[in-house]
């Protein structure tokens, strides 16, 4: 039977801006988790967050991004679902494969074997923790340093979304997004974070180039960051 008792969470939302010197600004949100593992208490959890978001921005509109939203528009969108087309090989792949299939390692990598496998199982594969230190990525001959930390996937992100312009009205109709899955003491990289980059760049018509890595760093560091990594610095929490 589960325990019916709550407890306060904090997660991060990401906000697309327009008239800012951020692309995208990163606010963390206390709100109440409903404890258990039944959809229907993610759910509760899901909602309370939103109802937190909706009252201290007048935002209407907010897109949880987890498996637990219940909405279609959220697995269309999902890093494990959005697919990039290669331009070398004309391969089609999702997102969570490339950047599983890039990462180098002290001791091997990139493991390009990973494009092919089930997206979660890509993400689980043994000598993605056991080849030692992570120091940078290779897709297709290019290669990423690790910093800054999260720009080789928001690359990544941008570019698929991008390519799939049968999802951009309706990602556009939203003011921000979240993942209540998505801890920033545990990971880096947030594909709610890139939605709303990508949601950002497109409504400031800067979507012109950034297929060009050099061009989207050049465009990405002409502003300041405001993202979880920055907040974790803060010692915001």
């Amino acid at each position: 039977m589960e325990q019916n008792q709550n407890a306060v969470e904090q997660r991060p939302v990401f906000m697309p801006r327009v008239n800012s010197d951020n692309l995208v600004k990163t606010d963390m949100v206390r709100f109440e988790r409903h404890v258990g593992f039944a959809s229907r208490q993610k759910k509760k959890s899901i909602n309370d967050l939103h109802q937190v978001i909706r009252k201290k921005y007048g935002f209407n509109n907010v897109l949880e991004l987890s498996s637990k939203s219940g909405n279609k528009l959220s697995f269309l969108v999902s890093p494990l679902s959005l697919q990039l087309t290669d331009e070398h090989s004309g391969g089609r792949y999702s997102v969570e494969n490339i950047f599983q299939a890039s990462k180098v390692f002290e001791r091997g990598g990139p493991f390009t074997d990973l494009l092919d496998a089930p997206p979660r199982q890509a993400k689980k594969d043994d000598r993605l923790h056991h080849s030692g230190q992570l120091i940078g990525y290779n897709d297709s001959g290019m290669e990423w340093n690790l910093e800054p930390l999260t720009m080789f996937y928001d690359w990544l992100y941008v570019n698929a979304l991008k390519q799939n312009t049968q999802l951009h009205s309706e990602v556009m109709q939203y003011q921000a997004f979240t993942d209540i899955t998505f801890n920033p003491k545990k990971s880096i990289h947030s594909a709610a974070y890139a939605l709303a980059l990508f949601v950002a760049l497109n409504k400031r018509d800067l979507l012109d180039n950034i297929e060009d890595p050099i061009a989207f760093y050049d465009l990405c560091e002409g502003f300041k960051v405001s993202n979880t990594e920055h907040l974790l610095q803060s010692g915001w929490f």
